[in-house]
């Protein structure tokens, strides 16, 4: 029989070592027994979801109807001419 423990850690084949004060990893322990959880998976939920938050963070906008509209209409409009851009796309590369 497989426990859920041997269950959680199959397929896992990396290590992350970290070290702590003895109080953050009697908070991290106490915080973990609450839900349940081990230590490991307790600190790699935690790492995860904050991970998860900061990618969010950076890549995702959100805008109201009114801004949103207008932003549709930038990305749809024509692109303005741009001399330098149109030298530097057209001149030879260095390596030509």
């Amino acid at each position: 029989m497989v426990t859920r423990s041997k269950m959680d850690n199959l397929g896992r084949n990396q290590v992350i070592n970290i070290r702590v004060q003895d109080q953050q990893r009697n908070l991290i322990d106490y915080a973990a027994s609450l839900l349940g959880k081990t230590r490991t998976d307790f600190v790699l939920d935690a790492a995860c979801r904050e991970a998860e938050s900061v990618i969010c963070d950076k890549t995702f906008f959100a805008l109201d109807e009114e801004r949103y509209q207008e932003f549709l209409a930038i990305l749809d409009s024509p692109p303005k001419a741009d001399e330098e851009l149109r030298k530097f796309l057209t001149s030879k590369s260095p390596w030509d």
